[in-house]
């Protein structure tokens, strides 16, 4: 079975093939440029530019991966959460090519395919496992005991991490998004210029809360105009972030009793934030899996991975009804069985 995979949840327009012989077949990801001016994602802008894309990026990846739409098994699409309007994009989209094709669809959960997106590359990765989840829109830890079964341990109570990095980032003039400007420009700073907090590590539980550490960095900001400044102040961010996910992995992990730690997301492409939890899990006896860093961000590999194996359990069916939701709560999701 050949899977296509389309994802639109926010402004990346995205498809990809998955087969059941062969694995990743190819994928195609255009991030929009269209939002730049703005500072930020216009939704407006974000759907119409994937009306415009989606259909001519689909079918120049089935021609460079020679696959007609014949050999089609299944369409697998980003159900939710998201921007709804992108979300409708998409939905529309692959339960239309479904019909047309007369082939089984799915709606997968954008953070589903985040939360599998490592398997891509490590075959042999299985539950249990804790995992957690790291964007400009979603930071959580989450237990795992097998596919399609998710317990959330905590969240954020305000910014996400993602979101978080951005801001700052964009306040020193980076640009938008600007994460991964920030912590090129961390490698620059020196370390105990400053400390920041490690906000709710001085208590138990696993909920995140970002804000108050971004205040404290745009204090740090002011009168600040030399690049050596922005850099120091970039590196005490970025380390209090990444020592806080850290002791709050590490927590889930002795909660939970589990040795295996799955990063997913944008964020989870920061190699500071690797280098800590790879170092953590090793000194437990356990092990930390990334996905490649094409794959941190939104994509369609994803989304064609968790769809296939969703579709090759029996799930999915015929696509005259779709849906799209720009709010999911994750633990609604069932497992394959």
């Amino acid at each position: 079975m050949i899977v296509v995979g389309i994802e639109t949840s926010c402004d990346e327009t995205a498809c990809a093939l998955y087969a059941s012989e062969g694995g990743l077949l190819g994928h195609r990801v255009r991030t929009q440029d269209v939002h730049l001016e703005y500072g930020g994602v216009v939704p407006e802008l974000a759907s119409r530019d994937h009306v415009r894309w989606l259909l001519p990026m689909v079918d120049d990846l089935l021609v460079a991966a020679g696959v007609s739409r014949a050999a089609i098994g299944g369409v697998a699409y980003t159900e939710g959460p998201g921007l709804l309007g992108a979300l409708l994009v998409g939905t529309a989209f692959g339960a239309g090519l479904a019909c047309a094709l007369g082939v089984p669809a799915i709606g997968v959960h954008h953070m589903e395919g985040h939360l599998l997106a490592p398997m891509l590359d490590n075959p042999g990765l299985r539950p249990p496992f804790v995992a957690l989840l790291v964007s400009g829109g979603h930071t959580m830890l989450v237990a795992v005991p097998e596919v399609g079964h998710y317990e959330v341990l905590g969240e954020t109570l305000d910014d996400a991490v993602g979101e978080a990095f951005d801001k700052i980032a964009k306040l020193m003039g980076l640009g938008y998004p600007g994460g991964a400007a920030l912590a090129r420009l961390a490698e620059r700073g020196r370390p105990g210029v400053h400390r920041f907090p490690r906000p709710m590590t001085d208590r138990p539980g696993l909920e995140f809360s970002f804000s108050g550490l971004k205040t404290r960095a745009l204090l740090a900001l002011e009168g600040v105009e030399d690049e050596q400044g922005r850099a120091d102040i970039a590196h005490a961010f970025e380390e209090a972030i990444v020592e806080t996910l850290a002791i709050k992995c590490e927590r889930a992990l002795e909660q939970t009793g589990m040795h295996q730690l799955v990063v997913a997301g944008g964020v989870g492409a920061n190699r500071r934030l690797r280098a800590a939890l790879s170092a953590m899990l090793q000194a437990r006896g356990g092990e930390a899996f990334f996905p490649r860093q094409e794959f941190c961000t939104d994509n369609a590999a994803m989304i064609a991975y968790a769809g296939w194996l969703r579709l090759a359990a029996g799930q999915g069916g015929a696509a005259a009804a779709f849906a799209a939701r720009a709010r999911w709560p994750l633990g609604e999701l069932t497992g394959l069985a």
